[in-house]
């Protein structure tokens, strides 16, 4: 069972007396047969909470500064007009009452709590962007992680690992991005990608006809999971392990480098779609920012001196962050040069940066 949250804000420029304000709206509530209980606030104006017999709260504040609010909660199932006419009918008594004293009013669509489709997945800068989602195709937890696909009208199905939105079948441009956006040739090169389980990379890639693409992804349920939910991404192209330009190793990526490294083996291309860049430094974020730093030297040990490392940053506003990546880019066995680009991903309602890493 879901609940809806609505809210109604008026911003005035000037505060107001409780006691000429609220009488006028009591009878508002009085009319769905909802009770009034009135809370102690210290001189901190009028609190008071309503509560009818099927269920709704609403919560009426009128503080001693210049911001009244409404907050309504009531179960999904309750007649949504009901409730338009409730607020309605604040709305448009608070209009009458503080006439001239109003500098904005703000009524947000409802806030829907608890529904079995979660909605709602936060930027990285912490903030909410409800999303379209009517259906969950597909869960299951592997070994590694917790595995969701969503289904979004606008964004097609969208694969979430771990509960972080990773890629919607609309975001052609996060994997053209990752791929150097068309400036790099790769027919007839080598080139290791890794993560990529979603299919987007190697199936846009073998479209240029390279020498051979290897995949490594560790988890074997989110490339049958895409297989079958993401064709909008990855096309035919997981329906087979091999094919005759790629092949799809399902395996640890860090003992397969370190492999490569000892063995001389060298690629035209790596392209890293393990992870975003930390969003911080903290204590629990330093093993990610230490296995970033393992992946970043064992492919530049593998890449060919002309070679290139492409992956993904963060998003453009997390400044810190990507200042953070660059400066481990200078600390490397050897010296690198580096670009970025910055594109707009459909599904992540966020700019995000993209990196192109060469030796020098």
């Amino acid at each position: 069972m879901a609940l809806r949250h609505y809210t109604l804000d008026f911003k005035l420029s000037a505060a107001v007396d409780s006691s000429s304000t609220v009488p006028e709206l009591l009878s508002i509530f009085h009319e769905q047969q909802m009770t009034e209980t009135v809370h102690e606030t210290n001189g901190h104006g009028y609190l008071g909470t309503f509560v009818g017999k099927n269920g709704w709260l609403a919560i009426l504040r009128v503080p001693s500064h210049g911001l009244v609010t409404v907050d309504l909660q009531c179960y999904e199932e309750e007649d949504v007009a009901q409730v338009d006419n409730l607020l309605n009918a604040l709305e448009s008594k608070l209009k009458v009452i503080l006439d001239g004293n109003i500098t904005r009013i703000k009524r947000l669509p409802a806030l829907i709590r608890g529904a079995e489709v979660d909605r709602y997945w936060p930027t990285t800068d912490g903030r909410l962007v409800e999303y379209d989602m009517d259906q969950l195709v597909y869960e299951e937890d592997s070994a590694f992680q917790n595995i969701k696909i969503l289904h979004s009208q606008q964004y097609g199905n969208a694969l979430i690992l771990d509960n972080d939105l990773n890629l919607a079948e609309s975001d052609l441009a996060y994997t053209l991005a990752i791929m150097g956006s068309g400036r790099e040739n790769y027919t007839g090169k080598e080139v290791l990608i890794l993560g990529g389980g979603d299919g987007g990379i190697l199936f846009e890639m073998a479209k240029q006809k390279p020498k051979m693409v290897t995949m490594l992804d560790i988890d074997q349920k989110v490339i049958d999971a895409c297989k079958k939910y993401m064709r909008g991404t990855c096309g035919n192209i997981l329906d087979n392990l091999e094919g005759d330009c790629y092949q799809i190793l399902v395996e640890d990526c860090v003992p397969v480098l370190k492999k490569y490294v000892q063995e001389g083996k060298t690629f035209d291309y790596v392209i890293n779609d393990l992870t975003a860049i930390p969003i911080s430094m903290e204590p629990e974020e330093d093993s990610t920012w230490e296995f970033l730093r393992l992946i970043l030297d064992l492919s530049i040990k593998v890449l060919h001196p002309s070679g290139k490392y492409l992956t993904q940053g963060n998003a453009e506003n997390m400044t810190e962050s990507l200042h953070l990546y660059e400066e481990q880019l200078g600390k490397l066995s050897c010296p690198v040069g580096f670009s970025k680009e910055v594109v707009c991903v459909p599904s992540y309602m966020e700019q995000w940066v993209f990196y192109s890493v060469w030796k020098k």
